[in-house]
C-alpha cells in the first residue's frame, strides 16, 4: 500500500497516466467512425424496418430528423457533437438514452467477465506452475494439450455443449437468462473462461520457466526452504509481471468476446444488447456500446499498467529515480543562483 501511494503521487506517474487518458481521444474518434462507416453500408436503416408504422410524410419527416437524407458524414459530425457534451442519442428501438442502457446492462458483462477471469485464473495458474515444474514429462505436455485444446474450441460451439449436458441432461444449471442467481453465471463463465485459461496457462508456464532456473531459487533452496515456499513465495512473485499483462490483456477480451457467449446463453449483458441492436440497425445504440466498451478496455488496460509498478521494482525504481534527478537538479539550479 505504501508503495501504491507513493507511486499515485510521483509527478512521472501523473504524466504517464494523463498520457494515457488522452489517447482515449483517437480510439472513440476511430471507433465511432468505423462503426458509422460499417454500419451504414448495411443494407437498410432502422427507419425502413419500422417503416409500416408511419405515414410517407412522417417517414419523411423521420429521415430528415435523423439524417438519413444526409450523407454518413452529416450524420457523424453530429453524433460527435452530442458526444462532446456526454450524450451518446437516444436509441431508435428502445426509446431510451444509450448511456443509460449501456449502464443497465453493464453490470452483468462486468459479473460474467469477471467470473470467467477467476475461472481461467483458478485452473490456469496451478497448472502453469504444475507444467513448469515437470518440465518435458507428461504432466507438462498434457497441459499444453489441454490449453491447445482450449484455445482451439469456439465458444458458440462449447457454450451449446455445455448447456445441452448441464441444463437439458443433468438440470444441474440454467440453459440461459440471469434469474437463477450465481447458477446463470456458471455456463457462461465456463465457455468464455476456458479460451482465456488456455492463453494464460502457456504465459504462466513460460513466466515461471524463467523464474524457477534463477540463482536466488537455488539459494533459497539451499538455506532449507521448502519447495512450496520457494514456488508461492519467491517464484510467483517475480513471475506475475507477464501474468498480471495476460490478466488485464484477457479482461478485456473477456468483455468484447462476451458478445458470442452472451447471445448463446440469452444473457442480459451489452454484448446482446449490441446484437439486438445490430440486428436492429440500430446504429445510435451499436456505435455508443462500443465506443463506452473501448473506453472502459483502455481503463482497464491502464490500470494494469500501475499495477506493474506497485508489483516490479524495477519500474518503481524508474520512477523514483526521475523525480530524485529533478529534485537534485533544482536544488543546484538555486545553489547556483544564491552564489
Amino acid at each position: 500500500m505504501q508503495f501504491a501511494s507513493s507511486i499515485i503521487r510521483n509527478d512521472n506517474m501523473h504524466k504517464y497516466i494523463l498520457r494515457r487518458v488522452l489517447l482515449l481521444i483517437p480510439i472513440i474518434l476511430g471507433v465511432s467512425l468505423l462503426v458509422f462507416v460499417m454500419t451504414d453500408s448495411a443494407e437498410g436503416n432502422v427507419l425502413q424496418l419500422i417503416g409500416d408504422d408511419y405515414t410517407p410524410q412522417q417517414m419523411a419527416e423521420l429521415m430528415h430528423e435523423y439524417g438519413y437524407d444526409r450523407s454518413v458524414l452529416y450524420r457523424y459530425g453530429n453524433y460527435m457533437k452530442g458526444l462532446v457534451r456526454g450524450n451518446l442519442g437516444k436509441s431508435f428501438i428502445y426509446k431510451r438514452p444509450v448511456l443509460e442502457l449501456y449502464l443497465q446492462r453493464l453490470p452483468a458483462t462486468l459479473k460474467l467477465a469477471g467470473a470467467s477471469i477467476l475461472v481461467a485464473i483458478v485452473l490456469s495458474i496451478p497448472l502453469g506452475i504444475k507444467a513448469a515444474r515437470s518440465h518435458g514429462t507428461l504432466i507438462d505436455n498434457g497441459s499444453m494439450v489441454l490449453a491447445l485444446l482450449g484455445l482451439s474450441m469456439p465458444n458458440y460451439w462449447l457454450g451449446l455443449m455445455l448447456a445441452v449436458l448441464f441444463s437439458q441432461k443433468l438440470h444441474w444449471f440454467p440453459s440461459g437468462g440471469n434469474l437463477a442467481g450465481w447458477k446463470s453465471l456458471v455456463l457462461p463463465a465456463i465457455t468464455l473462461g476456458t479460451g482465456l485459461m488456455a492463453t494464460m496457462t502457456r504465459t504462466t508456464r513460460s513466466s515461471m520457466l524463467d523464474v524457477i532456473r534463477q540463482d536466488y531459487l537455488r539459494t533459497a533452496r539451499a538455506k532449507g526452504v521448502p519447495e512450496k515456499v520457494v514456488i508461492r513465495k519467491h517464484g510467483l512473485r517475480n513471475a506475475l509481471i507477464p501474468i498480471i499483462t495476460i490478466i488485464g490483456t484477457e479482461l478485456g477480451k473477456a468483455l468484447g468476446g462476451a458478445v458470442v457467449t452472451e447471445n448463446v446463453f440469452s444473457y442480459p449483458g451489452v454484448g446482446r444488447l449490441i446484437i439486438e441492436a445490430v440486428n436492429q440497425r440500430d446504429t445510435i445504440t451499436v456505435t455508443g456500446c462500443l465506443i463506452m466498451t473501448a473506453v472502459l478496455v483502455a481503463v482497464i488496460q491502464l490500470f494494469v499498467d500501475i499495477l506493474y509498478a506497485v508489483v516490479d521494482p524495477r519500474l518503481r525504481a524508474q520512477y523514483t529515480t526521475g523525480r530524485r534527478k529533478r529534485g537534485k537538479k533544482q536544488q543546484i539550479t538555486t545553489q547556483g543562483a544564491v552564489v
